[in-house]
């Protein structure tokens, strides 16, 4: 990827212009990247839009085809695809499988008697699972 840089004083905004061969998942990482707010994540449920604080965050995964996000106060649907919210959420925020992300400041028991798995249980009593690919990781990510 090329990167330019133009200052033009006469501008009376920062104007930012993405050219690509064609759509890609590295393009729209980028255009999530840039047209990201500072941080906030909003999450849809019945027609209203509600800001998430990322503490309250549960997990991400899919489901019908849209991505979910599960918090303390219910299950919401947000707008980015999964691989967007992996780029834009910090190191507490880690993908155990290819439909699922979860909050590691939410785990409260991890079972390893699992052959080749890891089984979590997240605050509230969720239970999810770390997939075969991504048990390496989560143990790095947890200093296991």
């Amino acid at each position: 990827m090329e990167v330019e840089l133009k200052i033009e004083p006469s501008l009376a905004e920062t104007r930012v212009v993405v050219r690509a061969p064609a759509r890609t998942a590295e393009v729209d990482a980028l255009l999530a990247l840039l047209t990201a707010e500072s941080g906030t994540l909003l999450g849809f449920r019945e027609g209203t839009a509600v800001p998430l604080a990322p503490e309250s965050i549960l997990r991400f995964y899919g489901e019908e085809k849209e991505v979910k996000v599960q918090t303390l106060d219910g299950t919401f649907t947000v707008r980015q695809r999964l691989y967007e919210l992996e780029a834009r959420l910090d190191r507490r925020f880690v993908r155990i499988s290819h439909s699922e992300i979860v909050n590691l400041r939410q785990v409260t028991a991890l079972d390893l008697s699992l052959t080749g798995t890891i089984r979590m249980t997240l605050t509230g009593g969720t239970v999810t699972y770390v997939s075969r690919r991504y048990v390496k990781k989560i143990k790095e990510a947890l200093g296991l």
